[in-house]
């Protein structure tokens, strides 16, 4: 059995979203063969260095027990949590996934994204998106102080907030360009992504071929997830 989540948007804002997710943590993700966190575990990540707040320590730990009882666990970087790096991915018994990422199951093949990649219409998002991910201003960023990194986090947090005032909902939502290209690029496979916060499994014919995008849930007050079983495939499920 294998699970994925995204989109959880912790924070010390929000306490019943990690409660959410240490129930789930030690419940249904209990025996699974796999977790994949396809980004935005964080609402915000200055650096791995946030490991000494104890809410982002415990985090880790609850999933570095979870990794301890023999369930895989793969974590990517979302759009929030960008600068998250090898130190929390160890710390929780995790391996630190790059976008995008090939997975086999049974007999059919998957692309695992984030999913802001595919919001092409929101040019200047895509303009930010491009600057956190070079690694020259990711070094430059780092070499700042903790204390630093944080003020500014919470910079580009109020800043995005008051951007998307402005936006149309659509331009925040995948580009259907982006999306065929993604799928041709896969060789013609199966989608799976977060970061719009529209969940639902959409089916695109792509060069005479159905292939399906399945979209996570981000979290509020309870668990959501998709499950893959060998018998049953694909479905959402929560608790």
């Amino acid at each position: 059995m294998i699970h994925f989540i995204s989109d959880l948007h912790l924070s010390p804002k929000h306490p019943q979203v990690a409660a959410a997710f240490l129930r789930y943590i030690g419940g249904p993700a209990r025996g699974i063969d796999a977790l994949y966190i396809l980004g935005d575990l964080f609402d915000a990540w200055p650096g791995d260095d946030a490991l000494v707040d104890p809410a982002a320590r415990g985090i880790a730990q609850a999933l570095a027990a979870l990794a301890g009882s023999g369930t895989k666990i793969y974590i990517m970087q979302g759009n929030r949590d960008f600068m998250l790096d090898r130190g929390f991915a160890e710390a929780a018994g995790a391996t630190l996934i790059e976008e995008p990422y090939a997975l086999s199951l049974g007999d059919t093949r998957y692309f695992l994204m984030h999913g802001d990649a595919l919001c092409t219409d929101d040019v200047a998002y895509q303009q930010f998106r491009a600057m956190v991910r070079n690694p020259q201003w990711r070094a430059a960023v780092l070499a700042k102080t903790l204390e630093e990194r944080l003020a500014l986090a919470a910079e580009i947090r109020m800043k995005s907030e008051h951007a998307k005032q402005d936006k149309d909902i659509e331009i925040m939502d995948v580009n259907l360009g982006a999306v065929e290209t993604a799928i041709r690029a896969a060789g013609q496979i199966d989608l799976i992504h977060g970061h719009t916060h529209r969940p639902a499994c959409h089916t695109h014919v792509v060069d005479g071929k159905t292939c399906k995008r399945w979209v996570l849930h981000d979290w509020h007050d309870k668990a959501e997830w998709l499950e893959w079983t060998p018998e049953h495939g694909l479905a959402f499920r929560s608790c």
